[in-house]
């Protein structure tokens, strides 16, 4: 273990031996290190986090802050993180907000300088945020979905798998899985052909995925009609994530940019399930 004789790390933290923390980090009571993880100077590593191995804090980042909510427990919950995490500098990240629950974040993701992430928040494996980047509480973020720089999104909202969201975008409502988001307008501009490829999916998976997406933003069904006819058309394959993802929004789904006439607006109440999709205004938040 190599730690710089000005940092600051507790008796009772548990740290692997191959860590290296730099000048003036400081590591809390009850946090974990996994192996060949680094620490640089003045990373922070607060009690109730779990980090696992290779994770790399650059200067100034803080792992598991206190929750920024009026009412937050006395008693809050735990961050977990997994292996081979890149935290740039001054990246917050904090622990949830009740002692049994934990904000959890995966393998393999790179946060750029002043990311934060909230509360609760649920990252998967391999996602990009940029710089500024940032999530309020009870976010999910799915596997390999991009973040441009000062894009921010609402409180419980979702962003699906290999979605790419554009810089300065504010996402209120879910950002279905596979597509790209406008940074201008914060609306849906197709599919995300690009990180399509570079996941490995072939071109009839591609295919499917552009049936799918047509499907539920221009067919003009209405929105129950759109997830039975997803269910039914797409069992398998990669377009079947449309379904499940759909089956269980609950702040409806971000629109498409300037669709033509008679398309779907992507938009959900779950009390006007028999209206057309068009029409659907998204349940309050």
């Amino acid at each position: 273990m190599k730690i710089h004789p000005t940092a600051i790390v507790s008796r009772e933290a548990q740290i692997a031996p191959d860590v290296c923390i730099g000048p003036f980090a400081v590591v809390e009571a009850d946090a974990t290190i996994g192996p060949l993880s680094i620490l640089e100077s003045r990373a922070v590593v607060k009690s109730g986090t779990t980090l696992g191995s290779a994770n790399h804090l650059f200067e100034g980042a803080v792992l598991g802050g206190q929750p920024q909510h009026l009412h937050r427990s006395q008693t809050p919950g735990r961050l977990v993180i997994g292996n081979g995490n890149t935290f740039r500098e001054n990246t917050t990240v904090h622990v949830a907000l009740e002692p049994h629950d934990a904000t959890t974040i995966g393998d393999d993701n790179y946060f750029m300088v002043n990311v934060h992430i909230a509360h609760d928040c649920r990252v998967g494996n391999q996602t990009i945020f940029a710089n500024n980047a940032m999530l309020a509480g009870h976010v999910t973020v799915a596997d390999r979905a991009y973040l441009s720089g000062a894009a921010g999104v609402h409180q419980f909202a979702r962003v699906g798998q290999l979605a790419m969201v554009g810089g300065q975008a504010h996402i209120s409502r879910d950002v279905l899985p596979f597509v790209t988001v406008d940074g201008m307008s914060s609306q849906i501009v197709g599919v995300n052909r690009v990180g399509l490829r570079r996941a490995g999916i072939d071109l009839a998976g591609i295919r499917q995925i552009k049936d799918a997406y047509r499907m539920i933003y221009r067919s003009g069904l209405l929105w129950r009609d759109v997830i039975d006819k997803l269910r039914d058309a797409f069992p398998d394959g990669p377009a079947a994530e449309f379904h499940r993802f759909l089956a269980s929004t609950e702040r409806g789904i971000t629109p498409e940019r300037r669709p033509p006439p008679g398309a779907t607006v992507r938009l959900y109440h779950q009390d006007d399930e028999e209206e057309p999709a068009r029409n659907l205004r998204v349940k309050a938040g």
